[in-house]
């Protein structure tokens, strides 16, 4: 055996060993993220709530249910990173020395190294993984939060404001090098029983007079792994799909291979996701051993597989992917559609091709051909209603005063980008017979009053049907649609816990990272509709167009329309590739 056929070989026996431990955990942490969500549902029902949301967030510090979640939510996060962080650890120990892997001997040693973590500090290094880590891309991240971003709604914010936009570079520089000091950490606890300021302090150590070589080491595993799943995606999947499309095939043949390698794709690519994390831990655990000038047991290789052990997961890997292959070949058209049936609603008016909350920006969004247009409304020191997103006029006006501490005339003498600023009126008649006006009650005058207002305007219009209300106060929304029940609502979330589907709304508008097939199933199961807010880059918007949702609220409007364009052209490859991007993210 070369010298580089013994450093792999580790590597390629502990295969079996991570597939067996992770199928197992995933199942274990499914049951008790199941098991904890009927408990919060039940203490949340105690209270005749449905679900708790970025709109209700008090209710979490000011009621006794509220706190005992939270406690539950505590115990279930140390419990999930003990099984999904700590125990890879163990595992990647185990996997290193060559040990048959018993999975609940990997989780009885590794749940007892969790205590040490249940302090500030140890708190603070968990928050890192589950927040921070995935954000900055590097490093070990909780399987739960590893799509964790920063919500568009906030990252708008930063990037319009260049103070905002360095002082968040420098914080994420502080972060990254937190992060690169105590890489450690978790090896130092887990493995040798350390505290973990004292963890912390030995990986500072270590990584000050390792750091090169950690680079160094890490560039080439990244790129040996690398070249090992591009050589099979290509010689498996790439190349099986591009003879697809150059061979002659006929449009039914042509379609039945897509789905098939298709779906060997998407199930190789499970695996390879399954296979990672633990594959890289252990050359983590590998370098901390190195570090401290220790050797971890010998590695004891096994006996050779059994080829016929082999040759049946072959055969059976075939014959589910066939199943599946025809089962989906059916209902294609149903489970991959051609067309997008997603409609645009321009933000603020018309979005970015117009002045913001004006009636020209309005009148864009119809010219444009959207579906909807969202407007802010907020009451002026002398009872009327104008259009507005910030708490005052300084961005759009540059005038640093509120619109309550305002009268109408002088609010109308503003000027934006040469546009008024409107009135609810001049909205509602800027919208009349083109399409949806979805009305958000903003700011600090956001109340019943101007709910009750806002309702009579419409129907003194006579355009309940081409209205919705929204807001980020489920109070407020909630006394709308029970009190007007004739008028349409829609209920907006960054963030939601329990049967949000049951909320009390016709509508319910979800910050992109919540908007989840499952989430997007369930309000439909509930005869609700779906918005997606501030969808703007490409390729988010790519990828809401192909989900199910029912509307899209974006900046970026006619880019929108213009995807919806694009999709109609879609080979059955590309609409397998979109719709499963989808699910799967």
């Amino acid at each position: 055996m070369s010298e580089r056929q013994k450093k792999l070989a580790p590597y390629v026996q502990a295969l079996p060993g991570i597939l067996q431990y992770q199928l197992f955990t995933k199942l274990v942490l499914g049951v008790w993220l199941f098991l904890m969500g009927r408990i919060f549902r039940m203490l949340l029902n105690s209270t005749n709530r449905v679900a708790v949301s970025s709109g209700d967030i008090l209710f979490l510090i000011t009621s006794w249910q509220g706190l005992l979640i939270l406690l539950c939510a505590l115990v279930s996060l140390l419990g999930y990173f003990a099984i999904d962080i700590n125990a890879k650890v163990v595992l990647s120990k185990d996997l290193l020395s060559g040990d048959r892997i018993y999975t609940l001997r990997v989780l009885k040693r590794a749940l007892p190294t969790i205590r040490h973590f249940a302090c500030p500090a140890g708190l603070g290094v968990i928050l890192y993984i589950m927040l921070i880590a995935p954000i900055l891309g590097m490093g070990v991240s909780l399987s739960m939060t590893k799509g964790f971003y920063i919500p568009t709604f906030i990252s708008s914010v930063i990037n319009d404001t260049p103070i905002f936009v360095i002082l968040f570079t420098l914080l994420m520089v502080v972060f990254l090098s937190v992060g690169v000091a105590n890489l450690f950490i978790i090896h130092a606890v887990v493995l040798d029983g350390l505290t973990v300021k004292e963890a912390s302090a030995r990986s500072k150590k270590l990584m000050a007079k390792n750091w090169k070589d950690y680079l160094k080491q890490n560039v080439l595993f990244v790129l040996v792994l690398g070249v090992i799943l591009v050589t099979v995606i290509v010689v498996l999947l790439v190349l099986p799909l591009a003879l697809i499309q150059i061979i002659p095939f006929s449009a039914a043949v042509r379609r039945v291979l897509t789905v098939f390698f298709v779906t060997s794709g998407v199930l190789l690519s499970l695996l390879i996701g399954l296979l990672a994390t633990p594959l890289y831990m252990m050359k983590m655990t590998q370098l901390y051993y190195l570090y401290k000038g220790e050797e971890p047991v010998p590695f004891h290789p096994w006996k050779k597989n059994n080829p016929k052990y082999t040759a049946m997961l072959i055969v059976v890997w075939i014959l589910a992917v066939g199943a599946a292959t025809v089962l989906m070949t059916r209902r294609f058209d149903t489970l991959f559609p051609q067309e997008s049936t997603v409609r645009i609603i321009a933000h603020r008016g018309g979005g970015t091709e117009a002045p913001e909350n004006t009636a020209a920006g309005i009148e864009k969004a119809w010219e444009i051909g959207a579906f909807g247009s969202e407007i802010d409304i907020q009451r002026t020191k002398d009872g009327f209603y104008i259009l507005n997103h910030d708490g005052d006029f300084q961005r759009v006006a540059g005038v640093k005063r509120k619109p309550e501490d305002m009268t109408l005339a002088e609010i109308k003498e503003l000027s934006i980008e040469g546009e008024p600023v409107a009135t609810l009126e001049e909205a509602l008649e800027a919208t009349r017979g083109k399409g949806i006006l979805f009305i958000e009650l903003k700011g600090s005058t956001a109340d019943r009053q101007m709910a009750d207002d806002t309702v009579k305007t419409v129907k003194e219009h006579g355009m309940e049907d081409e209205c919705v209300l929204i807001g980020l106060k489920y109070e407020l929304i909630d006394y709308i649609e029970t009190t007007y029940p004739e008028i349409q609502t829609g209920y907006l979330t960054f963030a939601s816990f329990g049967d949000t589907a049951k909320l009390n709304c016709d509508y319910l508008a979800m910050e992109e990272e919540s908007a989840t097939a499952e989430v997007i199933s369930e309000i439909h199961k509930q005869g609700k509709k779906v918005l997606v807010w501030t969808s703007n880059g490409k390729r988010a918007q790519k990828h809401f167009l192909c989900s199910k949702i029912d509307g899209l609220i974006t900046d970026n409007a006619s880019q929108a329309l213009e995807l919806i364009q694009e999709l109609r052209g879609r080979t059955d490859l590309r609409r397998m590739a979109d719709r499963l991007l989808e699910l799967l993210s």
